[in-house]
């Protein structure tokens, strides 16, 4: 039986660099979401020489609007969000220090670029599945930009939160090479 690949964060460069697309792999700390809103705001942020809402070294975004917790929960509902919709920020936040992202579906070749230029990686969160990670948050906090609601960005730890290698620090993507592959079969 295979061992479960659990990787606690902060991220470091030689862990990203070890994981390949495809890896499923658990991790366990603290993650930040964030939403489509949240990065407009950061990138004018950037823009406007204000400082970010956490440090982006070895963290990760997670591309999730929580539902409300039930009582005596930290949270409710937590998929991920099409990814895509990041991609027009993504790469801006990755020139400041962002490396690890999760959501859901292909990213832009800007954005797989930029995975690469920055040693970064893109899991892919399991969607349709929110409950189930939901279920692997013990602490949520909203830490900026309360007044977006859903789409404020969230410090969450989590326990081992399942995710797969969608692109690699390579530049290798695993949806693309999917396809591909049962293109050929």
């Amino acid at each position: 039986m295979e061992t479960k690949n659990i990787i606690t964060t902060p991220f470091t460069d030689e862990i990203i660099r070890s994981l390949k697309a495809g890896d499923l792999v658990y991790i366990s700390g603290v993650v930040y979401t964030a939403r489509d809103a949240a990065h407009k705001r950061m990138c004018e942020y950037l823009d406007e020489g204000r400082p970010m809402p956490f440090d982006f070294t070895g963290a990760a975004i997670y591309y999730a609007g929580p539902c409300p917790p039930k009582p005596g929960k930290p949270i409710g509902s937590v998929g991920p969000t099409t990814s895509g919709r990041m991609d027009l920020y993504a790469p801006r936040l990755m020139e400041e220090g962002l490396k690890v992202m999760i959501g859901k579906g292909f990213r832009s070749p800007e954005v797989v670029n930029s995975i690469v230029k920055h040693n970064g990686i893109y899991f892919a969160a399991i969607g349709g599945a929110a409950a189930l990670m939901g279920k692997c948050v013990e602490s949520a906090e909203v830490i900026a930009y309360d007044e977006l609601g859903t789409e404020a960005v969230r410090r969450l730890v989590v326990n081992e939160l399942p995710v797969i290698v969608a692109v690699d620090s390579q530049g290798r993507d695993a949806y693309k090479e999917g396809r591909e592959h049962f293109a050929e079969a």
